[in-house]
C-alpha cells in the first residue's frame, strides 16, 4: 500500500465541496427570510432554517458520498482502481439513480446534514446574540471563533449516529450479496443492538477535529464576507440610483464606486439608459 491509498475517493468531495457550501449558506439565508413571516420566535426560526438548509444540502451531496465511499472501500491499488466518473457510471448502470444506486443512504444523509445544520446555525447565532460583542476586533474575532468551534463540536456529537448509519448503508455489506444495513433507523437500531451504543459514536474524534475548527472557520468566512458584500452592495446600489437620476440630463460618463480600485462600468446616459432597482 502506498501513500496514495490515503487519498482514495478524494475527487468526489472536491467536486462536491463548492456547491455543497454554496447550497448550505444560500438556502439558509432563503429559509431564514421565509421564516421571518411566520410566528416562530427568531431563535427557533434560525434552527428551522438550518434544518431546511441541511436537508437541501443532503440532496446535493448524497450522490457524491455514494461514489466516494465506494471508491474508499475498493481494495485495489490507487493506480488501478476505477476513476471517479467510471465508478459513478458503474453504480448507475448496476442500480440506477434510486435509493439502491446513486442515492443509496439518502435518509441517513438527510438526517446527518439536517441535524448538523439545525444545531450548527441555531446554536451559533443564538449564543452569539446572547454573549455581548467586544469593541476590540481581535477579541470579537476570538469570541465568534470560540462560539463557532463549540457549535461545530456539539453538532458533530449529536449527528454522528446518522453518519455511522450512512457509512454502513453506503459501504460494503458484511456478507457479499446480502444487504444487512437497509435503512437509517434500522441500521442505527442494529448497530446499537449488536455492538452497543458506543459503536454509534465511532469516528467521533476525527470528526470533531475536522468539523470543530472547520465549522468555526466556515461561519467566520460567511459572516465577514457576507458583511463586506452587503456594505459594498449598498454603496453600489446607492450610486446606481444616483446615476439613474443624472442620466436624464447627462451625457456619456464613467461610474466609479467607492471601495473599488477602478471604475466599475461605463454608462451611456441618454434616453436609451434604463436602470431598474
Amino acid at each position: 500500500m502506498t501513500v496514495y491509498g490515503f487519498y482514495k475517493g478524494i475527487l468526489p468531495p472536491i467536486l462536491a465541496e463548492t456547491p455543497k457550501r454554496a447550497v448550505k449558506f444560500f438556502t439558509f439565508e432563503q429559509y431564514k427570510k421565509i421564516l421571518s413571516y411566520t410566528p416562530l420566535s427568531p431563535g427557533l426560526a434560525l434552527s428551522v432554517a438550518g434544518l431546511g438548509s441541511g436537508l437541501t444540502e443532503a440532496l446535493v451531496v448524497n450522490p457524491f458520498e455514494v461514489v466516494k465511499v465506494s471508491l474508499q472501500a475498493n481494495r485495489d491499488a490507487f493506480k488501478v482502481q476505477p476513476s471517479t466518473f467510471a465508478q459513478a457510471r458503474a453504480i448507475i448502470s448496476a442500480d440506477g439513480f434510486g435509493l439502491r444506486g446513486l442515492n443509496k443512504g439518502l435518509t441517513s444523509t438527510l438526517g446527518r446534514h439536517g441535524v448538523f445544520n439545525m444545531i450548527y446555525f441555531g446554536f451559533y447565532f443564538n449564543v452569539k446574540d446572547a454573549i455581548p460583542a467586544s469593541q476590540d476586533p481581535r477579541l470579537e474575532f476570538m469570541r465568534k471563533f470560540a462560539i463557532g468551534l463549540v457549535s461545530g463540536t456539539v453538532s458533530s456529537c449529536v449527528n454522528i449516529p446518522f453518519d455511522v448509519a450512512k457509512s454502513r448503508i453506503q459501504g460494503p455489506q458484511p456478507v457479499p450479496g446480502q444487504i444487512k444495513y437497509r435503512s437509517c433507523f434500522q441500521s442505527i437500531a442494529l448497530v446499537y443492538r449488536e455492538e452497543g451504543y458506543l459503536a454509534l459514536y465511532k469516528g467521533l474524534i476525527p470528526k470533531i477535529m475536522r468539523l470543530g475548527p472547520g465549522g468555526a472557520v466556515m461561519l467566520l468566512v460567511y459572516e465577514y464576507v457576507s458583511g463586506w458584500l452587503q456594505r459594498n452592495w449598498l454603496i453600489f446600489s446607492r450610486d446606481l440610483l444616483m446615476v439613474s437620476t443624472e442620466a436624464r440630463t447627462s451625457g456619456p460618463f464613467l461610474l466609479s464606486v467607492p471601495g473599488f480600485s477602478a471604475p466599475v462600468c461605463s454608462l451611456i446616459a441618454h434616453s436609451q439608459l434604463k436602470i431598474t432597482m
